[in-house]
Order: structure tokens, then C-alpha cells, then sequence
């Protein structure tokens, strides 16, 4: 069973940095793709960032310059450097991975910007 835990999350004030981490138990050197969505009540869910094979980064306009992902393959882990955070970047933050056949996601992180 593929499992994905995240960590990191947390309450910063505007302005404040957070690093998430995504912990993967299988190895993700060579996965499709790999990233994070975020959510909040009532919204529809959005993909934040992600890295594909091949294709490189993607990042959801509101947060370029702001957030880098990245991954440790030798870690099997999948990070995300916030910087820069405002209230519009309070969600639920959670990873996923996409090997070819399937697409396995992590419990969620909540990440809350407030002063």
C-alpha cells in the first residue's frame, strides 16, 4: 500500500514562510508526476505546483515567485518552500504522486494564515 504523509503545516502570520514536506513509501524517482493541491470549504480543489517527467514545474499563477517545490529522490520526499504567505493561501494542503497507472494522495496539511 502506497501511503504519502505530509507535514509542516501550521498558524504564520502574513508575510511568514512554511516548508511542507511529503514523506512517499515507495521509491519516486521515477513517478509521472508529482505535487500539491490545495482546498478550502467550498471551494474547488487546485493544484498549487507540481513536477512532471520531462515537462518540468508548474506553478498556479497566485503563488510564482512565492513557492518552490521540489523532491529528494534519495529521500523519497516531495517538499514545498511558502514564502511570502497571505490569508488567500490558508488551505488544506495535500501531496500527491502519479506513477503511470494510478494517482495516490496524502492525508492534507492545514496551513492557516493569520495575524
Amino acid at each position: 500500500q502506497v501511503q504519502l504523509v505530509e507535514s509542516g503545516g501550521g498558524v504564520v502570520q502574513p508575510g511568514g514562510s512554511l516548508n511542507l514536506s511529503c514523506v512517499v513509501s515507495i521509491d519516486i524517482s521515477d513517478i509521472y508526476a508529482c505535487g500539491w493541491y490545495r482546498q478550502t470549504p467550498g471551494q474547488e480543489r487546485e493544484l498549487v505546483a507540481a513536477i512532471a517527467a520531462g515537462a518540468g514545474t508548474y506553478y498556479l499563477n497566485s503563488v510564482k515567485g512565492r513557492f518552490i517545490i521540489s523532491k529528494d529522490d534519495a529521500r523519497n520526499t516531495i517538499y514545498l518552500q511558502m514564502t511570502g504567505l497571505n490569508a488567500e493561501d490558508t488551505a488544506i494542503y495535500t501531496c500527491y504522486i502519479r506513477p503511470p497507472q494510478a494517482t495516490y494522495w496524502g492525508q492534507g496539511t492545514q496551513v492557516t494564515v493569520s495575524s
